[in-house]
């Protein structure tokens, strides 16, 4: 298929997991992917070219941050998210959700969507499925998410039940605006987002709703809200089988790398989060012995590299007392060198697993990855 609009392979199982690509049009994505998160049009601390170096297929934009700075409607009469920012290749947004609740103060929830104050200077908004649908096509985004209440950790029965069934109307809604949208509707991607928390009934009803509205991916919302890693997991022993296998199935939010191996397993394709790019700006290296907080007195004349095994910049070229001092004296250069060895590192290790997975190795890679990774943190 040449310049496919979204078109998901698989090209090996072990278990539950899966390896494959996805293809569209501005390029193709190996899966399982991690995408870094490219907030407000930058994934920070690094230029597109680094990032892509990594081996990052596909990063993450965020629809709330845009659409307050700089503006929707600002990005698109300046070409769109992609030529605005210099990366040629997919972009998925979220739709703003999440963060509406997070973030902004004074928000009301109703039918229609979330109305919300500013985070930045107080001014009054409404972010509705139709709103949602309009800015990430107004960002010419590639996989667009339709917008959802992620519901909150600890809901009682009842309460994660009528957060769903909203979340499963808003769905609907935001797959007749996302066809409305003419020329963007013709070349990216729509993904469903299941809620339900950690019920595996709900869940299950979540899922057959998205199945019949009918979507190019599915994600698993509500999870790495705080519940906890065993729950996470006890969770996705169920709900992504409850979801198409012929299509990629995306965790938000997520996460370490032992949750990203442990989702891995249990058939996760895609995932996003801060923590490289957060980790780094702050003195923490993510190594396959485990976290490293190269802030530690004991790396003040640590001639050795980062992480011995790592081919990243940073790891070749300077030592963890030069990383030492440019972190702890707050240099520039420390966020940037830190933050592309963690984003290589999460790239490595999506290679490996779908490595392993092509050569049906995936349990014992993923045991000897936890015994290592989790047994020697410095």
């Amino acid at each position: 298929m040449t310049n496919p609009r979204f078109a998901f392979s698989i090209q090996a199982t072990d278990g539950a997991a899966r390896t494959g690509v996805i293809a569209m049009r501005r390029g193709e994505i190996r899966t399982p992917a991690f995408m870094p998160v490219g907030t407000a049009a930058t994934v920070k601390a690094l230029r597109p070219a680094e990032v892509r170096a990594t081996g990052a297929d596909i990063i993450l934009g965020n629809t709330y941050h845009l659409m307050l700075r700089p503006g929707a409607e600002r990005v698109a009469r300046l070409g769109g998210l992609h030529r605005f920012m210099g990366w040629d290749r997919p972009i998925l947004t979220d739709s703003g959700g999440y963060q509406v609740m997070s973030l902004s103060a004074l928000t009301k929830m109703s039918e229609e969507g979330v109305a919300f104050s500013s985070h930045l200077d107080g001014s009054k908004h409404l972010l509705t499925p139709e709103r949602s649908m309009e800015i990430q096509r107004l960002l010419g985004s590639d996989i667009v998410m339709a917008f959802d209440e992620c519901t909150k950790n600890g809901a009682s029965q009842d309460e994660a039940a009528l957060s769903m069934e909203r979340s499963m109307r808003w769905a609907a809604r935001s797959r007749a605006a996302f066809d409305s949208g003419g020329a963007h509707a013709e070349s990216a991607a729509l993904f469903g987002i299941q809620q339900g928390s950690l019920d595996r009934d709900l869940r299950a009803v979540s899922a057959q709703k998205l199945i019949d509205i009918g979507f190019d991916g599915y994600a698993v919302g509500g999870l790495a809200v705080g519940e906890g890693q065993e729950a996470m997991f006890a969770t996705l022993d169920f709900a992504p089988g409850q979801l198409p296998a012929d299509r990629p199935r995306y965790l938000m939010g997520v996460g370490k790398p032992d949750d990203i191996v442990g989702a891995v397993e249990r058939g996760i394709d895609m995932f996003d989060c801060v923590l490289p790019t957060r980790s780094g700006r702050n003195g923490q290296a993510f190594t396959w012995d485990g976290p490293l907080n190269i802030r530690n007195a004991r790396f003040a004349e640590d001639e050795s590299p980062l992480d011995p095994e790592c081919g990243c910049p940073a790891c070749t070229g300077w030592s963890r007392a030069y990383l030492h001092h440019l972190v702890r004296s707050k240099e520039i250069l420390g966020a940037m060198l830190m933050t592309q060895h963690n984003i290589h590192f999460y790239q490595s290790l999506m290679q490996r697993l779908r490595d392993a997975i092509a050569a049906g190795t995936l349990t014992a890679f993923a045991n000897g990855f936890r015994a290592r990774y989790l047994g020697r943190g410095q």
